[in-house]
């Protein structure tokens, strides 16, 4: 009676009664040689991607694991039968199995990737139909894996992507579908991938370059497509840039649609990024390509942002917007520049319209949009340009400002959606993990440069104040500081905080020139100041950090003269701290070097200061003359210099060395800082005597420090 209703139930539950019989012989299977035979019919039955799941999960409950672990591993197989028709079955199986999500992060199936990998390398016959079969379920089997949440990793620890990168190297049978799963992999886990397998990876590199070098048919075009995923978190090797350089010369130096050339748009996009203009060859033809990039860049940009209502394609734009940058960099350069002075013109003059776009653009940005990924690249790029530039489009960028401050300011309140925004416009067109520069997770950083150049000018300084930039940069200011101070480790922060904190000192230098009513009534600078005179004291003694210790001391020099009044300044521990720092900054500058075959030393730059000192001689002449002008404000100050004994060693100095080996401005500056001191303090007067202030006053014909020590 239950035979009789079997094919009914059968039928209800949509199964394939020739299947249900091999299954049921293979249930019923004595040893291994039924259990072979029926796993040859049921193989042949089915393939994997023609049964569902619950039928998938019947097979694996027939099946097990422990069988077609045995057939994976054996060594001797039956006479007449290839040991690689075991291995095919064994393979075949797995593929069915892992068509099964939670069968595919099976233990038993993890532990197999190894020997997998191995398959796809092996040697033998290649019109095999049994051993191209097996390659298939292989694919398969590691496509299954690739996709689950933790596989990515399996596989890489397995050597899948060493095996692969040998596949698709030997361009044997299913070469096509090793580089299918390889892109997949770098797309999931490119660090891991190039951490397990560089030599592997680069090598497909290299093939993958020359190929694209020397391609004449629509094959270079998906070539473009691809290279991008095979460029390395390391160096691209000379030999690929070389190639891919003179196959991109060929693409876009040809009449294009723009699907042919957005891609060689990106691509070149990437090795901007990665490698600057170092791939780029010297000389004319170089110098014509690197042109040709940026002049396609810029049309590109116009095309898509001056026109309302066109649909922007952001990836080609935000690439094209890197390319420009390449373009700003290169023609700011003075020195090696690939391009000759009147290349340079035509394309900042080409550039200026882009720019004109893209501020059009940012004009349209409304609150709704103003954490897209593109309205960020786009901020970088003006960022980027007014940088170097801010005296073209002058109206614009002053209407413009308003926006930038309220745009800076959201992203800074919201600080971890702004690395966010970071990460999302790499990701646009430019793999985060390409070498070279760090894109910014604050917009504010991306302004800074801009903005110290705006602080200068009357217009725009007068409406950065008025929307309230410099709160807004006093607070980034103090919450970049906290991340070099004690407790954090410096060691791992990016140049690029470093650099953002000295650029803000710069625009601070600017406002207290300019603004000082500013400085005085907002108390935003009372916290400033606080903080200037709690950290120089710990950072003049590090070691690498001279420049920000001088931006420092400069600006909180300047400053405590406007702020004279203070509490804060009339003496207290913080305040001859912060004195006591700018006295050793300002003292130790230059040392008496002897000079061989001579009996007078010369007034040399100390060691730390030489290498630098071309950044740094306008604070240190600036920190000068703020420190004299702070003398007569600050009563406790004289004695404290005097305690310090920095007038007498000065003088020390100066007694020492040539006085044809100190330059006048140097010999200025000196008598600045002493004739202060000398008249704010008797006893500063008497040192200087005891120390021949006067005969040194008169070898450097400084009369105003002579005529001021031979008073009472």
């Amino acid at each position: 009676m239950a035979s009789d209703c079997e094919p009914a139930l059968n039928q209800a539950e949509g199964r394939n009664p020739t299947l249900e019989r091999y299954l049921g012989a293979l249930r019923e299977a004595k040893n291994d040689s039924e259990q072979f035979a029926a796993l040859l019919l049921v193989t042949k039955a089915v393939k994997a991607g023609d049964i569902d799941a619950k039928t998938r999960r019947r097979i694996f409950d027939a099946v097990g694991f422990t069988f077609p672990n045995r057939l994976l591993t054996t060594k001797e197989a039956p006479d007449g039968c290839p040991d690689h028709v075991l291995r095919a079955l064994g393979v075949a199986l797995l593929a069915c199995f892992c068509s099964d999500p939670e069968l595919a992060t099976h233990p038993q199936v993890l532990n197999k990737i190894p020997i997998l990998s191995t398959f796809l390398t092996a040697r033998g016959d290649p019109d095999d139909a049994a051993r191209r079969s097996m390659i298939d379920d292989t694919y398969q089997c590691l496509t299954a894996v690739a996709g689950t949440p933790r596989g990515p990793r399996h596989l890489i620890a397995g050597g899948t992507v060493s095996a692969l990168c040998q596949a698709y190297l030997g361009h044997g049978y299913g070469f096509d579908q090793a580089l299918a799963l390889l892109v997949g992999l770098l797309a999931a886990a490119e660090t891991q991938c190039w951490k397990e397998a560089e030599p592997d990876l680069l090598a497909v590199l290299r093939g993958l370059s020359e190929d694209f070098q020397k391609a004449e048919d629509a094959s270079k075009f998906e070539l473009c497509q691809l290279l991008p995923v095979f460029l390395p978190p390391t160096t691209v090797p000379p030999e690929c840039l070389r190639d891919l350089q003179a196959g991109l010369a060929r693409i876009l130096g040809s009449k294009l649609s723009s699907w042919q050339r957005n891609p060689a748009l990106k691509l070149a996009a990437r090795l901007a990024h990665a490698c600057g203009s170092d791939w780029i060859p010297a000389g004319s033809s170089g110098s014509k390509f690197l042109a040709l990039l940026v002049n396609l860049a810029c049309v590109e940009v116009r095309l898509a942002l001056e026109e309302t209502g066109t649909e922007v394609k952001e990836d080609v734009v935000t690439a094209c917007y890197a390319l420009m940058e390449l373009g700003i960099q290169e023609c700011t350069r003075c020195e090696q520049s690939l391009l000759k002075e009147p290349q340079k013109v035509q394309l900042v003059s080409i550039m200026k319209e882009a720019i004109g776009a893209v501020i059009h653009y940012l004009q349209q940005v409304g609150p709704e949009k103003q954490k897209e990924p593109f309205v960020f690249a786009s901020v970088r790029i003006l960022g980027a340009w007014l940088a170097e530039e801010t005296s073209s489009l002058r109206k614009e960028v002053c209407q413009l400002l308003p926006f930038l401050v309220r745009y800076a300011k959201t992203l800074y309140e919201e600080a971890e959606e702004a690395n966010d925004l970071s990460q999302q416009v790499a990701n646009l067109a430019i793999s985060p993990t390409t070498p070279g520069p760090a894109w910014p997770g604050d917009a504010l950083r991306l302004l800074l440069p801009g903005w110290c150049h705006l602080t200068v000018e009357d217009g725009p300084r007068e409406i950065l104040i008025k929307e309230g930039a410099p709160s807004l940069l006093c607070k980034y200011f103090l919450q970049q500081w906290e991340l070099t101070s004690p407790g954090h480790d410096t060691s791992v922060l990016p140049d690029s905080v470093e650099i953002g904190l000295q650029t803000c000192c710069h625009i601070f230098l600017n406002l207290v020139v300019t603004a000082p009513g500013l400085i005085k009534r907002d108390a935003c600078f009372t916290s400033l100041m606080n903080t200037l005179m709690t950290s120089l004291p710990a950072l003049v003694q590090q070691q690498g950090r001279l420049l920000l210790a001088a931006n420092v001391a400069t600006l909180g020099l300047l400053m405590a003269r406007l702020l004279s009044t203070s509490p804060a300044l009339q003496g207290t521990p913080a305040s001859r701290g912060f004195f006591a720092a700018a006295i050793l900054f300002l003292s130790q500058s230059h040392v008496a070097r002897p000079t061989p075959g001579s009996d007078q030393a010369v007034l040399a730059l100390s060691p730390d200061y030489e290498g630098i000192w071309a950044d740094l001689q306008e604070l240190w002449f600036l920190g000068m003359q703020a420190f004299t002008g702070c003398v007569p404000l600050l009563p406790w100050l004289a004695p404290a210099a005097l305690r310090s004994r920095w007038p007498q060693e000065l003088l020390q100095l100066l007694g020492s060395v040539s006085p044809n080996s100190v330059k006048p401005e140097m010999v200025a500056a000196y008598q600045g800082v002493l004739v202060e001191l000398a008249r704010a303090n008797r006893l500063c007067r008497e040192a200087m005597r005891l120390q021949a202030g006067e005969e040194t006053a008169s070898h450097y014909r400084m009369a105003a420090l002579e005529q001021c020590l031979s008073e009472p």
